[in-house]
């Protein structure tokens, strides 16, 4: 379950940054703002699904999700391919988020 809510969040997260980024950088209206409020309100309410016993491992887990959906998002909604050092980042990030979420951990 704790992928699914990873990915939901990255969505919610960078949906809301990207409407003050245009209301911002694109000269859009203020009323972006709006959708993108309710946007970072839904990405901080999905973390708390995630299946882990620490705020901070969930939020470092969910770090490798984030740039990976974040590549997503630069190459789907802004039209911009991420060449080989994107993807190669982002391989070692979500290396990193699964070696952080799956590791065996004393009870």
């Amino acid at each position: 379950m704790t992928i699914p809510v990873f990915i939901a969040a990255a969505l919610a997260e960078i949906a809301g940054c990207f409407a003050f980024w245009a209301w911002w950088r694109l000269d859009k209206s203020a009323l972006w703002l709006v959708p993108g409020v309710a946007s970072l309100i839904l990405f901080a309410w999905l973390l708390t699904f995630a299946d882990t016993s620490a705020a901070g491992r969930a939020y470092a887990a969910y770090g490798g999700i984030y740039i990976t959906a974040s590549l997503a998002w630069l190459w789907l909604a802004e039209g911009v391919r991420p060449d080989r050092w994107d993807l190669t980042g982002a391989a070692i990030c979500i290396l990193g988020a699964s070696l952080i979420l799956f590791a065996p951990r004393a009870a």
